[in-house]
């Protein structure tokens, strides 16, 4: 959270966990596809991100 708002982009501090590319982080979009996988006591939850911007689909 803390690197995402130095950078300006605070309002992507959920984005910034799953975009790792440098490219990504500094242009605030999503490039390669990312998965994070956590369990609760009840659920597993697979968060996907994947590109939607027009240039990368």
């Amino acid at each position: 959270e803390k690197e995402a708002a130095e950078l300006g982009k605070g309002s992507f501090k959920y984005a910034w966990v799953l975009d790792k590319l440098k490219a990504e982080r500094e242009r605030g979009i999503t490039i390669d596809i990312a998965l994070w996988k956590f369990e609760t006591p009840r659920y597993y939850v697979t968060v996907i991100d994947a590109p939607g911007h027009r240039d990368f689909i």
